[in-house]
């Protein structure tokens, strides 16, 4: 299965200088509790921003035209390419950033979005229009803010109308 996974707010704003936009402690605990165990897919600039480079307990692969120094991680020229050397049955998740996610859009079978109940101030990224005729969500668990999460949010899950998962 191949799902993109991010944070995003009113806009679909998902970074500004390529770091994310809001710390919201939960999202960071769901998106661990989702891809640990399985493939990540980013693209360079993603892979730049992670404090400690490749996230542990998953196959970290990076997107990147040119021959990048990815330690630890597997280095793909394309999308395509990476996903020639994943497993049929190996659940993929794509991180980010802008151009992975909408390179991805049209291959993936879900999206496992948070949904910021605000918009911020300056970003220079945001994740594609969701197309709501292919898109249907399954499921929204909401939260308040509150003193660990500056603005309410949404864990969103939507599948692919042409998605045998649904």
């Amino acid at each position: 299965m191949l799902t993109l996974i991010a944070a995003i707010d009113r806009r679909r704003a998902i970074g500004y200088q390529n770091e994310l936009l809001y710390w919201l402690p939960n999202d960071l605990k769901r998106f661990k509790a989702l891809t640990t165990g399985h493939t990540i897919i980013m693209g360079r600039r993603t892979f730049e921003s992670l404090p400690k480079g490749t996230l542990p307990h998953r196959r970290n692969i990076v997107l990147s035209r040119h021959q990048a120094e990815c330690p630890g991680a597997e280095v793909y020229p394309s999308l395509e390419e990476a996903l020639r050397h994943c497993n049929p049955d190996e659940d993929i998740y794509i991180i980010g950033g802008a151009s992975v996610y909408a390179q991805a859009i049209s291959l993936a079978d879900r999206l496992c979005l948070t949904e910021i109940d605000a918009e911020a101030p300056q970003a220079d990224a945001f994740f594609p229009e969701i197309d709501r005729t292919r898109w249907h969500e399954k499921s929204r668990d909401v939260h308040p803010a509150d003193e660990r999460h500056p603005c309410p949010y949404a864990f969103v899950d939507y599948y692919s109308s042409s998605s045998s998962s649904v």
